[in-house]
């Protein structure tokens, strides 16, 4: 690389072939960095935006899944004291599903604002080590057998050259780790020129969250709680580019066409137009580079799934990423991450763009399948439990080798265990979970993985013998005391051979 004399003005980034480099410092991003360094790996995040948490965000909702992430990493009670749960989440009209029954500790949808949960993650990463580069634009990369480089810019407009193991893009729709690598990003835009703007409200809205559709408009209210509003509004009959200058007159009348009132909005500090899209890497994993959150998919706000999905594609990749580049486990391992979360973000996409259509349904027929659906989720029990589970995260499992415990891939519920503790807890060192039936020592013959394995029984008088993963997911099970031998096949298999020394 050369700087913009033409003359070379590389160094080398500190990250090394074991390390690992993160592009964008959103969610996705922090989560990921913060469990990388915590496991002791060298992670660098790229970050072309100034050091600073912004108080502009699309998103406000953390649902269960990813509260139950949070909780695995001592987050998630700090948040639920920040923001405010709301037990009841309104889809469109008379849709709306009831919380209160969802079988997590989080039986609600916590509201705040994306910034919190990236000041929350982004203290997490650097207390852990993790490097930030700010002011920072990824330039390319170069991938080969061995490891990955990256060229930057900085603040200065000095060019570098890091080099890591592995790159992960969590830079949003536009991500230029994903054009660098050459993936397309096929799909369409879905609606077009919504308005945003961060308003005062001389009248509170009566309830926490407001949501409504209305003839051609649609709107949104969600709370900042520093005295600020966001508004979300769309009018089917004023389709302009994300160019046209935007005042506050015309988001108060998209607002009254589809809430019947304006509140009263005044002082807007910010207002914008953008348009949602439908959109999906086909791979997220191309060699040694992976994609993440809205680099990998991106969908309409509807049910709020998009910060929530890309948590949980971080948390599904980064104990993978930790397993291989500590030696415990084959780079092979790294595919499952396309396994498991690419169907995951094609059945948000569904799911949420099926939502916004029927919100704006216009035609007799569609109308018809709204009023069907909404019949169908309030008075029918499977139908009202599957829709939750997958709004809130609760319901995904992961593909499973044919013939293995049914357990295996589904989301283990935060359990109490017998020394008092939760599971989530106990999966707070980053380290798989093995929990056997109470009053039933762990055989001696079984060689111990002190840095990677965390033992633990049943608070009930369960019987299962369950493999948890460092993500809170079913790695292997068994209904019945398995002999010494299976246990340890099972957990060399999942966390690789013992310590050398413990195998003499």
């Amino acid at each position: 690389m050369t700087g913009t004399n033409g003359n070379p003005t590389d160094t080398t980034d500190t990250t090394g072939p074991t390390g690992v480099i993160v592009v964008g410092s959103g969610p996705t991003g922090l989560l990921l960095a913060g469990d990388l360094a915590t496991a002791g790996i060298p992670v660098t995040v790229l970050e072309k935006r100034p050091r600073k948490i912004s108080n502009l965000s699309r998103a406000f909702a953390l649902h269960a899944r990813s509260l139950e992430q949070l909780d695995a990493r001592g987050l998630a009670d700090e948040l639920e004291a920040t923001g405010r749960p709301l037990d009841r989440l309104r889809l469109f009209g008379r849709l709306s599903i009831d919380l209160t029954a969802l079988p997590s500790r989080f039986n609600h949808v916590l509201v705040l604002p994306q910034y919190e949960v990236e000041k929350a993650l982004a203290r997490r990463a650097v207390e852990a080590g993790a490097g930030f580069r700010y002011d920072t634009e990824m330039t390319g990369l170069v991938q080969d057998a061995d490891g990955v480089t990256v060229g930057t810019r900085g603040p200065d407009g000095r060019t570098e050259s890091l080099r890591a193991a592995y790159v992960v893009g969590a830079d949003g729709m536009r991500s230029a780790v994903r054009g660098a690598i050459g993936l397309p990003f096929p799909g369409k835009s879905v609606i077009r020129s919504v308005v945003l703007a961060d308003v005062q409200l001389a009248e509170q809205p009566d309830e926490l969250l407001t949501v409504s559709a209305v003839g051609d408009a649609f709107a949104f209210l969600a709370p900042f709680g520093d005295g600020y509003y966001r508004v979300i509004g769309w009018h089917r009959g004023h389709d302009v580019p994300d160019t046209e200058p935007l005042d506050l007159a015309e988001v108060k009348e998209i607002t009254r066409l589809a809430l019947g009132r304006d509140y009263g909005m005044h002082d807007a500090r910010w207002m914008s137009r953008f348009h949602s899209d439908e959109r999906q890497a086909p791979a997220y994993r191309v060699g040694r580079v992976f994609l993440a959150g809205d680099a990998a998919h991106v969908h309409t706000p509807a049910g709020g799934q998009g910060m929530n999905t890309g948590l949980q594609d971080a948390a599904n990749l980064s104990w993978k990423l930790v397993s291989v580049l500590a030696g415990h486990a084959d780079p092979a391992l790294l595919d499952t991450y396309q396994s498991e979360r690419h169907p995951v973000g094609k059945a948000v996409l569904r799911s949420s763009g099926g939502l916004v259509r029927l919100a704006m349904a216009k035609r007799p027929w569609t109308r018809a399948a709204r009023a069907g659906l909404t019949g169908l989720v309030s008075h029918v029990g499977p139908a009202r439990r599957k829709a939750t589970a997958q709004v809130t995260g609760i319901g995904y499992r992961y593909p499973a080798p044919r013939g293995t415990h049914p357990l295996t891939g589904t989301r283990v519920p935060d359990v109490r265990l017998a020394d008092g503790s939760r599971l989530y807890e106990a999966l707070r060192d980053g380290r798989f979970v093995l929990i056997t039936p109470a009053h039933e020592p762990f055989s001696p013959e079984l060689p111990p993985h002190p840095d990677r394995l965390t033992t633990a029984h049943w608070a009930s008088t369960r019987r299962t013998t369950l493999l948890v993963r460092p993500d809170g997911y079913a790695a292997w099970a068994s209904d019945t005391a398995p002999d010494p031998g299976a246990l340890r096949s099972a957990l060399t298999a999942h966390l690789g051979p013992a310590p050398a020394r413990q195998l003499h």
